[in-house]
Formats: structure tokens, C-alpha cells, sequence
């Protein structure tokens, strides 16, 4: 019967309540925020959080819809909505009210006393004495030695009786009697009026008083111009001076002076002068670099534009207003050949490559190709191979340039190929492997720069539409870029993506001349307002550093192709190398140093230095001026 009984208690059971109580143990439920479930059930398995998908404003429908909103809470074990009974409600209420929470309880029930106020004969208890309470504490005495000691040596003062008398201080013991403020510890006093000179005074000399034009110019000056703020007048006697018609609107501007323009103490920093000057090394510990002149190349009878050096570094080919280009032997200053082009030489440049032997100069609208026969024979009958090789196509492609061939007087001279424009040409320079050229165009529009292919005759223009005056065109020493630069910035465009890299900010009102470090990271331009910027285009398209050493505007920058240096020329006549070291850390910054100032050409016609090239291989710069002369500083 009992087994029959149990059997029905548990066949009765509901296990509901099982289901859905969490099982998750003594763990932040926190821990689970990330989680779809809540717990695990007593199988293991997962017990999931009721789907919440209600936004607020189902929520306030709910709210609006359901008489039980209010006693509806959510369960922080299961997530599950809860309908609070009345029961809960009413305890919910008595806790919030500070009551008990139990009904029954009765906090104010009578209380009993336990012990009657009747005396008794006999005691609660009957324990006898402890014996401790008879003989005399050891700790205590040893306490209190010690107190005794600490007296006696001065490190506890025993207490003193108090003074009942009231106790006065004086509030302003502190401060400087004469002084108006004292209380401001950072007062600066009211700055006093000028006292009244000669001017003011009611006779004046003879000298302070103002003929009738400076009293004509003195009320067409404006106020703020004006030396003096009245005109003195002269009066028979202290009688005769009338009231001052301007008193109350001084008066007025003094109080306003005094009370909208606070003073306010500068604090002066004692910083030694040589501690803002920055730690660079000394100019002697980053030799080489060029320090005297050595030679001067004299033979042109105008103004010399522009330089280019061999690649061997043995010759050195010079392009001059008087139409003619120089070709020089570097090492003793001779003139080894004249060769006259018939117009201003506006830039020229030697071939960089080794096995060509190659000269470019930009004579009026045209580029001539020379092929000066300097040095190494078979290089010189190679070049000419190389240029007569060429199949010209059966139908010419429409270019931005035509491409004639020399005519047999002018290949006598050495000129081997023309390259005309129809614009004029103001720069030319090469690719680092010798194929390409590009050219800058005096004109509008986005033919501006052209890039010839040499070994096709091929001329392409890179750009659809312009962005300003180009100034300068240079090419990246490694990677197949293009540096463009504008009057106010210099733009890097990828040849093979055919798209804009980067545009770089010089902060300069005129760029006039650009170059980039060999090792390709690192690009200086020069300006008119005598500025030279360099960037580290690693770092940001804004300068790195500015370099302000000239007092006119710069004609040209060079970087040299292996020492760490670069130079600048400038209208005041001077070349000043620096001393420009590129780590290879990138978290090191270059080191900028200037080093040396090198003069020597005449100002002429407020022109000074046009053109700095580096030797390839020595510590070695040319400089061209407008006194007519190359000169070589080593």
C-alpha cells in the first residue's frame, strides 16, 4: 500500500518547474551575456534564453494592452517574463514602505522581563574569586613603564590644562603695510600716467607750437597716427585757460584702460641659451664634402643656364645663353669642344647610362641629341649604331613631337637627332637606365610634359588635364615613378598604374628646382622666396625640415649619388652644401647639417648661381653663374 502510495505521489508530480529552473551553479549570469543560452538543464543539455525581438515600441504597446504590466518583471536565471502574485506584491510594497516583510511578525509585542525587581537572599551565582583579581597585573606594570619612560625622555608630553581664556589673532599680521594690496600675492600695480611735458603747458616754447601746414597735417592724420593728442595752444595767463573739453572722455578711456586690460605677471623661464640650440655634430667629423675652389671653366660670354657631368665623371658639358654648348675635360678646365646650337641652351643632360654616350639639350622649342665623341671610342661608335638602327614604322603615329634626323653639316658638329615641340622646351632630363627623357613645355594645358622613348622615337604626353605651371620633372632613381612639381606643390604619380600617389605641401610660393635622394625616399625642393624643403615621403606630405641658409631665391638643388650630401645654389651668389644623412632605421630621421658656404661667382644682373650638379664619384660640386663661369669647389 505505502509502495502504491509513493508510486502515485511521484506519478503526480509535475517536473515543469525542472525544466526551466537554471542549473547554472554559483556564476555570474554576466558571463553568459554573450551567449544564447542561460544554463544547462539537469541532462546537460542547453537551456536558451526566450527569444527577444521586442523593441521599445512593442514594449509600450504591451504596456498599453496588458492590465498586468505593472507586476510583470523579468527572471535574471531564465530571462523569462514573470507575473508577480498578489502576495509578492503585497511584500514588495511592505519592504519598499521599511516594514517587515513577514505579516505575523509584531515588532512592538510586550516584552518579558526575566528578572523580578524583588531582592533575593541568595546570589545568581556563587563563584568564588579568581586569585588574579587579588595580585597585581604584570602587563599593566609593564605598560606603564613604559609610559614612564617615554615621559621621562621627552618623546610624550602629558597633557596640560587647557586655557580658558578665548584666543585672538590678527588677520592681517602677514602682510606689507604699505602696500595697497596685499592680500593679492600676484598684484601689479595700475601702470601710471605719463606726466605733462613741455606741450601741455599753457605757454609753450616757440618750437612746440605748430605752424599752420603741420596743424593742416596733423588733423588729416588719423587718430591713432597722431603724435600728439591735442594741439598745444599758447595763453596770456593761467586765467585765460578754458576747461578741458576732452577731460570726462579721458577720464572714461583711463577707466576703461584700467579695468578691461588685467596685467598679469609674465613668469620668466632661466633657460640657459645653449640648451635650445640643437646637439649637431661638428661640420669636421662628416667630411668629405667640398670645402675651396679648385678650378674655374671660363670660355662662355653669357650667362651659363645649366650643367650635366659624364657618368665616368670625366667630362663636363655646360649650355649658355650665348648659343653655344661647352663640352670640358673636368680634371684640367680645358675646353675640348664648342658646339653652337643657335639659340639659348635652357637645360642639358648627359645619358646616365654608361653604355651610351649621350648628351640632351633644350634649345628654344626643340631637344638636339648630341653625341659629343668624348672618352671611349667604341661607346661613341656603339651610340651611333644604336641610333641608326632604328626601322622607322610605314605609317608615322600621330605624336606630340616630331622626330627629325640631322642633317650630314650638323651630324659634323656631333648632333645626331631633333626632337621638335612647337613650344619651348625649359627642362630636360633622363631616365636612370638611359631609354626614357622627359621634357617640361613653356605652355598651358596638360602637354606640358612629354616623355620620349628613345629607342622607338616614341613621344607620349602622361597627362589628361593640367593642375598648374609645371616647374620641374625628375624621376624616382628606383621605381617607376614620376615626380611632377608645380608652382605651390609636387605631385608623384606611378607610371605603371598610371595614377597619383601623392601629393607633397612645400609651403612655398614658387617652387623653382627639385631633387630626390638616390636611395629614392627623400625629395628637396627649392623655391623662389629662398626656402629649401626637404621630405621624407615615408614620413608625410608635409616638409620634414625647411631650410632657410640663403637670402635670395634658389636656382637649384642637387643630392650627390653616393656621399651623404646636397647643395643648393642661390641668387646671393653662394652654394651651401649640407651634409644630409639618410639611416637605414626608419625610425631614425635624417640628419640635416649645413657645412660649408662656397663662394665665388659674381653677381651679375641680379643673377648669381643658376646651376649645381655633384660629381658622380667624388666629394666634388660644379656650380654655374651668371658671371659666364663653371666653377668646380672640392
Amino acid at each position: 500500500m505505502a509502495s502504491a502510495r509513493i508510486g502515485d505521489e511521484y506519478a503526480e508530480d509535475s517536473s515543469d518547474e525542472e525544466d526551466i529552473r537554471n542549473t547554472v551553479g554559483n556564476v555570474p549570469l554576466e558571463w553568459y551575456d554573450d551567449f544564447p543560452h542561460v544554463g544547462y538543464d539537469l541532462d546537460g543539455r542547453r537551456i536558451y534564453k526566450p527569444l527577444r525581438t521586442r523593441d521599445e515600441l512593442d514594449q509600450f504597446l504591451d504596456k498599453m494592452d496588458d492590465p498586468d504590466y505593472w507586476r510583470t518583471v523579468q527572471d535574471p536565471m531564465t530571462g523569462r517574463d514573470l507575473r508577480l502574485t498578489d502576495e509578492q506584491v503585497a511584500l514588495v510594497r511592505r519592504l519598499q514602505s521599511g516594514q517587515f516583510g513577514d505579516v505575523g511578525f509584531n515588532p512592538y509585542e510586550p516584552a518579558v522581563d526575566f528578572f523580578s525587581g524583588d531582592v533575593m537572599i541568595h546570589p545568581v551565582t556563587n563563584r568564588p574569586a579568581d586569585k588574579r583579581s587579588f595580585i597585581p597585573s604584570l602587563v599593566e606594570k609593564e605598560k606603564v613603564s613604559r609610559m614612564v619612560h617615554a615621559i621621562k625622555m621627552g618623546w610624550t608630553q602629558p597633557r596640560r590644562p587647557r586655557d580658558p581664556t578665548p584666543s585672538f589673532y590678527d588677520l592681517w599680521a602677514q602682510e606689507d603695510p604699505n602696500a595697497v594690496l596685499g592680500r593679492h600675492k600676484m598684484h601689479v600695480p595700475a601702470p601710471k600716467l605719463a606726466l605733462p611735458g613741455h606741450a601741455e603747458s599753457y605757454n609753450p616754447p616757440p618750437e612746440y607750437l605748430l605752424s599752420e601746414e603741420e596743424r593742416l597735417a596733423w588733423e588729416q592724420q588719423e587718430p591713432g597716427e597722431r603724435k600728439l593728442s591735442f594741439l598745444p595752444r599758447k595763453f596770456p595767463s593761467l586765467r585765460a585757460v578754458p576747461a578741458y573739453g576732452r577731460f570726462i572722455q579721458e577720464r572714461f578711456e583711463r577707466c576703461l584702460d584700467l579695468y578691461l586690460c588685467p596685467r598679469q605677471r609674465k613668469m620668466r623661464v632661466n633657460v640657459d641659451p645653449e640648451d635650445l640650440i640643437p646637439k649637431l655634430p661638428r661640420p669636421r667629423d662628416l667630411q668629405p664634402f667640398p670645402t675651396c675652389q679648385a678650378l674655374v671653366y671660363r670660355g662662355h660670354s653669357d650667362l651659363v643656364r645649366c650643367l650635366s657631368v659624364s657618368p665616368g665623371g670625366q667630362w663636363l658639358v655646360s649650355g649658355s645663353d650665348d648659343g653655344s654648348l661647352r663640352l670640358w675635360e673636368v680634371a684640367t678646365a680645358r675646353c675640348v669642344r664648342t658646339v653652337p646650337v643657335g639659340g639659348v641652351v635652357k637645360s642639358v643632360a648627359w645619358n646616365p647610362s654608361p653604355a651610351v654616350c649621350l648628351v640632351a639639350a633644350a634649345v628654344e622649342d626643340s631637344v638636339l641629341l648630341l653625341n659629343p665623341a668624348l672618352g671611349d671610342r667604341l661607346v661613341a661608335g656603339s651610340t651611333d649604331q644604336l641610333l641608326s638602327a632604328f626601322v622607322p614604322p610605314e605609317e608615322p603615329p600621330l605624336q606630340p613631337a616630331r622626330w627629325l634626323e640631322a642633317s650630314e653639316e650638323e651630324r659634323q658638329v656631333g648632333l645626331r637627332l631633333r626632337i621638335c615641340h612647337g613650344k619651348p622646351v625649359t627642362q630636360v632630363t633622363w631616365h636612370g637606365r638611359g631609354d626614357y627623357l622627359a621634357v617640361v613645355l613653356a605652355t598651358q594645358g596638360h602637354t606640358q610634359v612629354l616623355i620620349h622613348q628613345l629607342s622607338r622615337r616614341r613621344s607620349q604626353s602622361p597627362f589628361r588635364r593640367s593642375h598648374g605651371q609645371v616647374q620641374r620633372v625628375a624621376f624616382h632613381p628606383a621605381r617607376p615613378f614620376l615626380l611632377v612639381a608645380s608652382q605651390r606643390s609636387v605631385r608623384l604619380y606611378h607610371l605603371l598604374r598610371q595614377e597619383l600617389t601623392k601629393k607633397l605641401m612645400p609651403n612655398c610660393k614658387w617652387v623653382s628646382s627639385l631633387a630626390v635622394h638616390p636611395a629614392g625616399d627623400n625629395v628637396i625642393c627649392g623655391s623662389y622666396d629662398s626656402k629649401l624643403v626637404w621630405f621624407d615621403l615615408d614620413l608625410s606630405t608635409k616638409p620634414y625640415r625647411m631650410l632657410r641658409h640663403h637670402k635670395k631665391a634658389l636656382r637649384a638643388v642637387a643630392f650627390h649619388p653616393r656621399y651623404p650630401l646636397f647643395a643648393s645654389g642661390s641668387d646671393d651668389g653662394s652654394v651651401i652644401v649640407c651634409h644630409g644623412m639618410v639611416y637605414n632605421d626608419l625610425l631614425q630621421n635624417p640628419l640635416l647639417v649645413p657645412v660649408k658656404v662656397l663662394k665665388g661667382h659674381v653677381l651679375t644682373r641680379d643673377l648669381g648661381v643658376l646651376d649645381v650638379i655633384f660629381h658622380p664619384t667624388q666629394p666634388w660640386v660644379f656650380s654655374s653663374g651668371a658671371d659666364g663661369t663653371v666653377r668646380l669647389f672640392t
